[in-house]
Order: C-alpha cells, then structure tokens, then sequence
C-alpha cells in the first residue's frame, strides 16, 4: 500500500511539473488546484467557442495566438479556456470549428467521442490541476462510429477486432434511440456522455455540482459548419 501511495504521489506531482514548468511542490503542500488559477468562466468560455465557429462558419478565420510569441509563452505552462471531447473524425477538428489558438483547447478525441478511464483521467487533470472549467461533448453528423454501432447492433453480431469496444460504449444510445435515425443516436450519445462527466466521481461530480465546473453536449453539422450547443 505504501508503495502504491508513492506512486500515485509522484505522478500527481510530475504533472503539477508539467502544467506550471516548474519543480513539483514538496509533500505535504497544498493540491494543485487550489494554486492554479482558474480559467474563464464557463459562460465566458462558451462565447469564445461560439464566437470562433461563428468566424468559421463565415469564412472569416482569424487563426489566433498561432505565432513563435505564443508558442513562446506557452513553453512555461497551460491554461486553457475549454476541455473538448470530440470524434477522431478528421474532418471535426475543435481548433479549426471554433477557430482557436495553440493552447486554447485541450482537446480529448477518440472515435465516437466515448469514454474510458484514460479520457476520464485527462478530463480530470485539465479541470483539476489546469483549472479549465468547461468540458464539451461534441458529438457530428454522419459519425462513422455511430454507424457501425447502430449495424452492429441491428445484426446482432460483435466484430472481433477493437471496435467491439466503441460498439460496446455507444449501445446504450443505440438502443435508446431503436427506431429513430443516426443523427438522433448521435446527440443521445453525447447526453449519455456529458451525464456520465457530471456524475463521474471522485472529481468531477463534486466540481460539476458546485458549479465550478460546467459540461455541455455540442454537435456538429458537416454540411453547415455550424456547431449547436445542446445542454447549455
């Protein structure tokens, strides 16, 4: 048990390292979080991304903070304005959809916008250590993840490859949505995900319930460019 607690203070620390650039704080002194200053408030934090996919939808990009000055100033540390769990999808990039700069956005992608320990972990670390205090879903149209899940399903047969996962994570919002088409399956699966970050202990749940912390569904059309928030 000691050598486990050993472990699990020395990575804890190692990432307060990497989040500031600088020495870890000794044993014993005060978390993280309660030193890192915090990001924009989730309100404030959404009106960025809502203004940065306005820009996109509109053709008028500004690429900010993309100089050798930012890059510059970021070598010391992070900080940024939102936490983004988006789909690998190449075409559903969060810094390009909202228009953002180099550490803007932390940004978690897998296939189908699901969940595991590790997304969880990074969530965690980004709201705990870095402050950031919106998390966003995003799910898209014509998800590809989305698709297999609702086939596979229909079929009734399990691929024997590493996709069984990602089918195993979206079946809950392909069953809830038996009936209705893929666009439908893929909002449901972004609900279940933000429900699953807001009741997500130890961390989550009680930031998102003291209100330090807000997570919000968002999907995105190909067609339009636009990004709808949908649990604001």
């Amino acid at each position: 048990m000691q050598s486990r607690l050993t472990v699990t203070l020395a990575f804890s620390l190692a990432l307060a390292a990497c989040s500031t650039g600088s020495a870890p704080s000794a044993p014993g002194a005060p978390a993280v979080a309660a030193d890192h200053p915090s990001g924009p408030a989730p309100a404030d934090a959404l009106a960025l991304l809502t203004e940065g996919n306005q820009r996109f939808v509109s053709g008028h990009l500004q690429h900010p903070r993309q100089d050798p000055a930012r890059r510059t100033e970021l070598a010391a540390g992070q900080d940024p304005s939102a936490i983004i769990i988006s789909c690998s999808d190449s075409r559903t990039t969060p810094e390009v959809l909202f228009d953002q700069g180099l550490g803007d956005l932390f940004v978690i992608r897998v296939a189908g916008n699901v969940l595991d320990d590790h997304a969880l972990g990074s969530v965690e670390y980004a709201a705990e250590h870095l402050g950031t205090r919106l998390v966003v879903v995003l799910g898209h149209q014509r998800c590809g993840a989305v698709k297999a899940a609702r086939e596979v399903v229909a079929s009734g047969s399990m691929p024997h490859d590493h996709i069984a996962s990602l089918v195993e994570a979206l079946r809950p919002a392909v069953l809830a949505t038996k009936g209705e088409d893929a666009e439908d399956t893929c909002k449901a699966n972004v609900h279940d995900v933000a429900q699953s970050l807001r009741d997500s202990q130890p961390v989550l749940h009680g930031l998102s319930g003291s209100g330090q912390l807000k997570v919000v569904g968002a999907y995105y059309d190909l067609d339009t460019g636009v990004v709808t928030f949908l649990d604001e």
